[in-house]
């Protein structure tokens, strides 16, 4: 019941992000197109910005969408990973595009080109206006769960380089200073860079096995080691399946005498009301178990 609840509620979130995506895909088009027929840099480098946006919400929808499908005998966790892979792929990709417009740059500083600033304001207002649609759709949903917060911000983040790109575009036509182009796409690209390096990270990190940075294993241990009747505990393992899902194993030794069946619905409830752990397997043992097993 508890699963289904889950779904529900991350489902009726599904249209506004689908509106959301459209729009923003949609524009991500025009913005390109726009950049190429204005020969603004700082449109084509927002469009890289763009990208990490359509990214992002489509990596939303996947995570409800996959979370929603069964487990099966081949996939036993379902399908909860292909959103990191995906997050990853994204990472890869953006990290060349930010590298990329840094280059373009470079070359434009060198020899700035006549930018259409008229043309270049008119495609940049148009995104803010879309930018600003997808903030209200979203805004309510952005306080029911982490991952339409990301989606709420991602959109956020581009509606203040829109504003960025309009006045570039402003400076431009009233100064004629083209220089404003190149140093705008610079700071695009310096804004990308740092955010995809960290989303970079993180995938890597969730696809090792890696601890999930808001647990702390310290205090995990510790805190288990204080429950009545356990003696001990070993191969203790946290990691994360997605986004928002951290699973754990555990091998406890309880004491000289103690029934497990007592001491299990403590420690599931403990370690899910104290810890971000949402799946806990737990093996309970007799001291001296598990001396002669491999621990890992």
């Amino acid at each position: 019941m508890e699963r289904e609840g889950t779904i529900s509620e991350a489902s009726k979130n599904k249209g506004r992000l689908k509106i959301v995506l459209g729009f923003t895909l949609l524009y991500l088009i025009v913005e390109v197109i726009g950049g190429i027929m204005t020969k603004s840099l700082a449109l084509l480098a927002d469009a890289g910005h763009m990208l990490t946006d359509v990214g992002g919400l489509a990596l939303a929808l996947i995570a409800i969408n996959y979370a929603e499908r069964n487990a099966t005998a081949e996939r036993t966790y379902g399908y909860y990973r292909a959103e990191i892979l995906a997050a990853l792929a994204n990472a890869v990709v953006l990290i060349g595009i930010s590298f990329y417009i840094l280059y373009e740059a470079y070359l434009r500083f060198l020899n700035p080109p006549e930018v259409q600033s008229k043309e270049m304001i008119i495609v940049a207002a148009i995104g803010l206006l879309v930018n600003i649609a997808g903030m209200v759709i979203l805004r309510k949903s952005s306080g029911e769960s982490l991952n339409m917060k990301g989606a709420y911000f991602e959109v956020l983040s581009d509606m203040l380089t829109s504003i960025g790109v309009i006045a570039a575009g402003i400076i431009m036509l009233t100064t004629g200073w083209y220089y404003a182009d190149p140093l705008l796409s610079a700071g695009i690209g310096l804004f990308i860079l740092p955010r995809t390096w960290i989303l970079l990270k993180e995938s890597i990190g969730i696809l090792l096995e890696g601890t999930p940075k808001e647990v702390n294993m310290a205090g995990l241990r510790s805190s288990i080691l204080e429950i009545e009747g356990v003696e001990g505990i070993h191969d203790l393992h946290v990691w994360v399946l997605t986004s928002g899902v951290n699973a754990m194993t555990a091998h406890i030794v309880l004491k000289e005498g103690v029934t497990g069946r007592l001491v299990l619905p403590v420690l599931q409830k403990h370690i899910t009301e104290n810890f971000k752990i949402s799946h806990t397997t737990l093996q309970l043992e007799e001291p001296g178990f598990g001396e002669e097993q491999t621990h890992v």
